[in-house]
């Protein structure tokens, strides 16, 4: 059979994922009357809740007998380390713009990798149905795009389709009849390649593994594309590291192939098919699975240095234990021993007493996924504030700066602007009218300037802003970066908060903690009015005499706590703080709880 292997790439929310649901439906995957959820592709909790692509996942339709691989892939770019491997196994790509957004940083950064690799990208104007939409700008702006990030002659000259992943129509034409998805079918058998490995048929087997999974009947799976030759099932192969060193010799004990939403086993996998192979225990992504006679590894794809790097340590807190079952520090190092295996993305280190671990990775969304995933699995962690990796270049010190791009309010353009660039030592590289009554900012701000600023920006904005944000490269350090400024009220106590003292309380600050919730001392319960930390009773009731009975007072009125998410949290401690995460709650705690502790830890740090 004829085979075309595409990968779909865009800026997170662009439609991806929904193009792939129609592509699905359109070519008969599904049956009339089938049960698919929304965005079918998107198959775990945290993606769906979130509405990313976090895992890149493959899939194949068939269209006029030709099989198209399809694989989705994520947006952002903490993810990064996905998408590269992902593009390298592909031999067209399918770039999808916003018709009224325009291309935005991750646009940018997927389609960098794409060309660089030589693909030609298809075009696809999504979202042409939108009020907002103006789609012959957008792509003026893609082709702008393409000459800045170096496009060849062949590149520039991409064809493009017009279409609505939500309407379930794409079109060559703006005025066409919208009725399906044929025209962006046609187009990837018309522009896309074969792939070139079909010629290599009778060489010896290899491939290069791309993504690796688990399955707890097949053991350890390996997917890629099948680079050279046929294998069976019960074949015997050997696996080789990057490097060319054998490492494991093995028996395929089952092919899968994807068919629809599903692996389904086949006989025998072809050269330039998309495969998963199960039967290792050692080998993983970037090594090469080949046959016994083969000596040279594959090359693969260099991956994106980490840029930010988090402490993940045992909860030591009185309240350990009560409501996740894996609290050792055995535990916690082989989970995160097991996500480095999966995700090249992230390294993990042992720190010298072992109690702790840190890990870094590409941004704080990556480590906030891998937190939520293992506090989901019963495990309890301590997390550090994020700390950005520096480097060294002949001898001056560098640090990662990131690209943000902001489209925001024209009344806000201030706020936003001197926050960037004053405050947070960024360089301002453009400002343009975005749409009516709005301006996009383009700024180049340090790594570090960014932790924590997502929720004062949407302050700011009166939560109207949209900030994306993108790895752009390494400058010379930029000198000290305020931090946070107000200073954090501590429980003194340990006991349970009554709603009393917590009301005396309120003129102190905002409040993180509501009434009848378990405290204990060293932990965080809000945030001081003033820049020093307080230490305070939350658990002082009223007195009560014969006189002023627990009812002849008005009863007390709290003001709603501010709860904080995972991410929000780990921004916003300091560097002698810690988010206490577990299975139910998410807790902020100083790093030494014993007040004695703290003032000699502090002289110690002055």
């Amino acid at each position: 059979m004829d085979i075309r292997n595409i990968a779909i790439i865009a800026h997170v929310d662009h439609g991806k994922t929904t193009l792939v649901d129609q592509l699905l439906r359109q070519s008969g995957s599904f049956r009339e009357n089938q049960a698919v959820a929304e965005r079918a592709m998107d198959s775990n909790d945290i993606e769906r809740e979130r509405g990313i692509t976090i895992l890149a996942k493959a899939t194949s339709v068939e269209w006029k007998g030709t099989r198209i691989n399809i694989v989705d892939t994520p947006g952002h770019a903490d993810f990064g380390g996905e998408v590269e491997r992902i593009l390298s196994m592909v031999d067209g790509v399918c770039l999808l713009v916003d018709a009224a957004e325009g291309p935005m940083p991750q646009t940018k950064f997927v389609t960098s990798k794409a060309l660089a690799l030589g693909l030609r990208p298809i075009v696809v104007l999504n979202k042409v149905d939108k009020p907002a939409a103006e789609p012959d700008d957008v792509l003026n702006d893609v082709f702008d795009l393409f000459a800045n990030l170096g496009a060849n002659d062949e590149q520039l000259d991409f064809p493009h389709v017009y279409a609505s992943g939500i309407g379930g129509w794409a079109d060559a034409t703006l005025d066409g009849e919208r009725k399906d998805m044929s025209a962006l079918f046609d187009l990837i058998l018309q522009h896309v390649q074969p792939p070139k490995q079909v010629a290599r048929a009778e060489e010896p087997f290899q491939m290069l593994a791309t993504t690796l999974g688990a399955d707890p009947f097949l053991g350890r799976l390996l997917t890629g594309r099948v680079e050279a030759g046929t294998a069976k099932a019960g074949d015997t192969l050997k696996a080789l590291s990057r490097d060319g060193e054998r490492l494991e010799q093995f028996r395929i004990s089952k092919i899968l192939a994807f068919r629809g939403l599903t692996q389904t086993p086949i006989d025998m996998a072809e050269a330039g098919d998309i495969v998963t192979l199960a039967g290792m225990s050692k080998a993983t992504v970037a090594d090469t699975l080949c046959a016994m006679e083969v000596d040279t590894a594959l090359p693969s794809q260099p991956i994106d240095p980490p840029t930010i790097s988090v402490t993940f340590g045992i909860n030591d807190s009185p309240l350990a234990g009560q409501d996740g079952k894996k609290v050792q520090s055995r535990v916690i190092r082989e989970r995160l021993m097991k996500e480095a295996e999966v995700n090249v993305a992230i390294k993990v280190e042992d720190t010298p007493g072992g109690e702790a671990f840190v890990v870094s990775g590409r941004g704080e969304l990556q480590m906030g996924v891998l937190i939520e995933n293992m506090r989901r699995e019963g495990f309890e962690l301590s997390i550090s504030r994020p700390r950005v990796i520096f480097s060294e270049e002949d001898g001056q010190r560098m640090e990662p700066i990131e690209e943000v791009i902001i489209d925001v309010d024209d009344e806000y353009t201030g706020v936003v602007i001197e926050k960037l660039t004053g405050e947070r030592k960024g360089d301002l590289v453009d400002m343009r009218p975005a749409g009516t009554g709005k301006t996009r900012i383009i700024a180049h701000v340090p790594a570090r300037g960014l932790i924590g600023y997502q929720g004062e920006f949407m302050t700011d904005t009166r939560g109207n802003g949209v900030l994306n944000r993108i790895f752009h490269g390494w400058a010379p350090y930029k000198g000290a970066i305020q931090g946070r400024r107000q200073g954090v009220l501590i429980s003194m106590e340990n006991g349970v908060s009554v709603a009393y003292a917590l009301w005396n309380l309120e003129e102190r600050g905002k409040m993180f903690i509501g009434a009848q919730e378990q405290l204990y001392t060293g932990m965080i319960i809000g945030e001081h009015s003033r820049d020093n930390d307080l230490e305070v009773n939350p658990l002082k009731g009223k007195k009560l005499t014969n006189v002023r009975a627990s009812g002849t007072d008005e009863a007390v009125r709290l003001t709603p706590p501010v709860r904080m998410s995972l991410e929000e949290a780990i921004a916003y401690i300091n560097d002698d703080e810690l988010v206490e995460v577990t299975p139910k709650n998410i807790r902020l705690r100083k790093r030494h709880l014993d007040p004695h502790e703290r003032k000699r830890a502090s002289r110690s740090d002055a």
